[in-house]
């Protein structure tokens, strides 16, 4: 493993990252969620969520591809707004990924724990853990090799099931006319469109993930045209896997059929007739799982060590093995208190993290904002990848965005989210400030040592 952003990813794993990262859990199992709650009309929820997702992302790849950098959107925040923004972008980001490993270590648990009950749930989940450890601590290369795989599963399951949904409706399986259960159940929208715009919400964080090739383009040899690449190509792809697959899914099976908590792939897949649907649908989702353990294992350690560059985290998190050791400690510290109070430990991760991915993608839109006007009037040769409509799409991403939060506000479901996670974002605040004095003695030190 590079200790300092080694060129040890190629093209291609940069754009299976991002693919991987966002084709996940939220699409294979809380996909059911947002179709119960917009009815078929759960294809408009994915449509504004993918077209807003798309534009920051054509917004960070602009700020990569003019200074391409490790730490990425925590850098271009510091660089916009000062260190105070690097420091709480950097530390709520890390926090939220390292969560993220324990949530997906803990469902994966789940899943091996049905198929071997005699293996405790804690126990699997701290396998799958140590094995993503592994993969990370390897190599770099390593880990984008996995990933590659387990994106190419992910992504095989899905062309999967776009022909054999395909051909189930051309070949007229439905009874009635095909894409007949599109309206047929109380129209395309039966709850109307707001709670469209509601399920919206839930569906922007269906889409996270994709901002790991950020992170990872410090250690591609060309960082700003591989995620130039990257955020040209993903995107629609995505959008093609998200769209065309829910499309099949409501028009296969009447969206009233389908049940919360459960995938309605299986669903679809049970009406089409697939054998033992249900089996390779957990396998697939085994491997999402696993995925987004190894890409947010990776992508917080990065994050710590831009952190521990800046001294904004201690000297020792600088180097990567480090960093992926703690995010590990962290993770089995969290699955070990799921075991201990399973009631608890679980629904506070989820809360505390519900909204973060939100006032990320916030961030990177205010930063690209700030940095293009500043480009353009001193450097802008360095305009080689543009954001579409600046300012005025920019502008409208950020009303987007604060729409998303307030809207989160208003809904039983979403409201813990909101306010645990602008919890977690005081608590770091606070931390900025009381570290403020420390940091400050640590940067003068270092300019005083450049010096000499």
């Amino acid at each position: 493993m590079t200790d300092g952003g080694g060129q040890t990813f190629r093209g291609r794993h940069l754009t299976m990252m991002a693919m991987g990262g966002a084709v996940g859990t939220g699409l294979f199992v809380g996909s059911a969620e947002t179709v119960r709650a917009a009815g078929p009309a759960a294809l408009v929820s994915y449509a504004l969520a993918g077209l807003l997702v798309l534009l920051v992302m054509r917004m960070l790849g602009e700020m990569v591809a003019a200074r391409p950098m490790a730490g990425s959107f925590a850098d271009y925040a510091r660089l916009a707004f000062g260190d105070w923004a690097g420091f709480t972008v950097g530390w709520l980001y890390w926090y939220a990924f390292v969560a993220i490993v324990a949530i997906e270590a803990i469902a994966g648990g789940q899943i091996v724990h049905g198929w071997l009950p005699q293996v405790p749930a804690w126990t699997c989940s701290l396998v799958l853990l140590g094995a993503l450890t592994a993969v990370n601590l390897r190599s770099s290369r390593s880990f984008g090799t996995a990933e590659f795989w387990f994106a190419v599963v992910k992504i095989g399951a899905i062309l999967a099931f776009l022909v054999l949904g395909g051909a189930y409706l051309l070949g007229g399986g439905p009874s009635g006319p095909a894409l007949g259960n599109l309206t047929a159940h109380g129209g395309f929208a039966p709850h109307g469109f707001g709670a469209v715009l509601t399920a919206t919400v839930g569906v922007v964080f269906a889409f996270g993930g994709t901002e790991i090739v950020a992170v990872a383009a410090a250690e591609c040899p060309d960082p700003g045209r591989a995620v130039a690449r990257a955020t040209r190509q993903i995107v629609w792809r995505i959008l093609v896997f998200f769209l065309g697959s829910v499309l099949l899914v409501v028009a296969i099976v009447p969206w009233p059929e389908i049940s919360g908590g459960q995938s309605p792939y299986v669903t679809a897949l049970d009406r089409i007739g697939v054998p033992f649907a249900a089996s390779a649908m957990s396998a697939v989702i085994l491997t999402a799982l696993m995925s987004v353990l190894g890409s947010t294992l990776y992508a917080s350690s990065r994050m710590l060590h831009t952190l521990a560059g800046h001294g904004d985290a201690p000297g020792w998190a600088a180097a990567p093995r480090r960093a992926v050791l703690l995010g590990t400690v962290v993770g089995c510290g969290a699955v070990v208190a799921q075991a201990v109070s399973p009631g608890r430990t679980f629904p506070f991760l989820l809360n505390s993290t519900g909204a973060v991915l939100v006032i990320m993608y916030l961030g990177i839109a205010l930063s690209q904002f700030v940095l293009r006007i500043r480009t353009e009037r001193a450097e802008p040769e360095r305009l080689t990848f543009r954001m579409w409509g600046f300012p005025y799409l920019t502008l409208l991403v950020v009303l987007a965005l604060s729409a998303v939060l307030c809207s989160m506000l208003f809904s039983a479901q979403t409201r813990p989210q909101l306010l645990m996670s602008l919890g977690s974002l005081g608590v770091v605040l606070v931390a900025c400030v009381l570290t403020r004095g420390r940091r400050r003695r640590t940067g003068e030190l270092r300019f005083v040592n450049t010096v000499r």
